[in-house]
């Protein structure tokens, strides 16, 4: 008697259905993109900023200072370049440098 037996999958891709059937995908691309801001940025950009949220197209950053932020804002076009090179990446349609303590809960609004 043989058993009947099925491929294990992977969760991500279960994950991905599943938030994609409840019209989450696009929010869950961007935290995904906003967990992985050190990854995207490099160390140099990431010990300065931190994507603090995502919402409506818009990737929020937090930037330590006045200098870093005016630096960051020349980057602008590479590191969202950098972002859509990720997968997903492309929900990403604006990135919105806000001034406050890197790891603070800055709104930017």
């Amino acid at each position: 008697m043989s058993r009947s037996r099925t491929r294990p999958s992977h969760i991500g891709g279960i994950v991905d259905r599943l938030v994609g059937s409840l019209g989450l995908s696009g929010d869950y691309h961007g935290w995904q993109i906003v967990a992985r801001w050190p990854e995207i940025v490099g160390e140099h950009y990431a010990r300065q900023s931190k994507a603090l949220r995502f919402q409506d197209g818009i990737l929020f950053v937090a930037v330590a200072d006045a200098a870093w932020r005016q630096r960051m804002a020349m980057d602008t076009g590479k590191i969202l370049n950098n972002i859509r090179d990720y997968p997903h990446g492309r929900v990403v349609k604006e990135l919105r440098l806000v001034w406050g303590e890197k790891g603070s809960q800055v709104h930017g609004d």
